[in-house]
């Protein structure tokens, strides 16, 4: 059996004979927010409640299928829409490695080199730290090639307004865009002290907010990444969405994207954390953009895969003795440090030695 250690020295991977599913298999929650393709992809019916979405989310990006091709897909929507998925086992942090990949429908443009259709979407992890199933435990960010730089927003806060009922389509079209027939459709308003629309086009006609929720209004928070698009043609007819450099969903064509590492992961406060797996995954659209008759950039989701489905994670570590002239630290059994830590099962390290201990 092969046996790999990550980083700090606290946690043991080990690679098991058991088969786990490399693919998506429970969607634990969705709320897109709006845009063109919502109550599309999936397709909202008369009744739908949160529950049956969630069964139609979990249709379009769990498993794969036959022939190896992704699933279906689904829209989050304009910024801070999310989905948040699992897969049948943890996924674990392979030192070195690229751990899982999430595919989206990003494709290069055939008239520039730096761009096509990319809408970037932000990863977080979690792990099941009170082991009750669910995704309740603290997210954590994985940083991608744009989390660094100063045009950068993080703690970005966004709120939309549901629009009447009975707004009709064309309520407000846009003089110097035939295809823009609503250009105030949905409003929202920022912590930045901005406000704007998501507008409505002439390609899709039916609620762009989801019809399942019942709130007028819906906020999201998270970080903003910059505008990513540019008008090539100077006229609004083509428009060219850049790629960033690495680390988002629908940023690159799927088989030119490495995947994700775990050891990209950061805290609320930037802070690099060690995590020697992750049991939940939440993807949401990263940017908050309109160009014209494309619409808002909304980050699709087209399933993901576990890259060392079997691999496990062990906490088979010996006590040695310790280093008595160096800082002692804690890590739980996950690998989180820990200070002050009280009651419970810790891994204890001072300097290069480590030992588990019960306090």
């Amino acid at each position: 059996m092969k046996k790999f250690t990550l980083a700090l020295g606290v946690i043991a991977i080990t690679f098991s004979a058991k088969a786990n599913s490399p693919y998506i298999t429970k969607v634990y929650d969705f709320l897109p927010a709006p845009g063109q393709f919502i109550n599309t992809m999936p397709e909202y019916e008369e009744g739908d409640t949160k529950t049956t979405i969630l069964t139609k989310v979990e249709e379009q990006i769990c498993g794969n299928d036959d022939d190896g091709a992704t699933p279906g897909m689904i829209s989050l929507g304009a910024y801070g829409g999310y989905v948040v998925f699992g897969f049948d086992h943890p996924v674990v942090n392979v030192t070195n490695e690229y751990d899982f990949k999430i595919y989206g429908n990003a494709f290069k443009s055939n008239q520039a080199s730096d761009g096509g259709s990319c809408e970037p979407g932000i990863v977080m992890v979690s792990q099941d730290i009170n082991e009750n199933g669910l995704p309740d435990d603290e997210w954590y960010e994985l940083a991608g090639s744009e989390y660094a730089k100063s045009e950068t927003i993080r703690k970005y806060k966004i709120t939309y307004t549901k629009p009447d009922d009975d707004r009709a389509i064309g309520a407000d079209p846009d003089p110097n865009n035939k295809y823009v027939c609503d250009r105030t459709y949905i409003k929202w308003v920022d912590n930045q002290n901005e406000t704007g629309y998501v507008t409505r086009n002439v390609y899709h006609r039916q609620s762009y907010w989801p019809l399942w929720i019942e709130d007028t209004e819906i906020s999201f928070e998270g970080t903003l990444l910059a505008d990513n698009a540019y008008d090539q043609s100077g006229n609004g007819s083509y428009f060219v969405l850049k790629f960033y450099d690495w680390g988002y969903v629908d940023n690159q064509p799927n088989t030119e994207d490495p995947g994700f590492k775990i050891d990209w992961a950061v805290d609320a406060d930037g802070n690099s954390v060690t995590l020697s797996h992750i049991d939940f995954i939440k993807v949401y659209s990263a940017i908050n953009q309109h160009c014209g008759w494309i619409g808002e950039t909304s980050t699709e989701v087209c399933g993901g895969e576990d890259l060392h489905p079997n691999a496990v994670v062990s906490s088979g570590i010996e006590n040695v003795t310790f280093d008595s002239d160096a800082p002692i630290e804690y890590y739980n059994l996950q690998g989180i440090k820990v200070e002050n830590p009280k009651i419970g099962i810790f891994i204890k390290k001072q300097g290069r030695k480590t030992s588990k201990i019960i306090l």
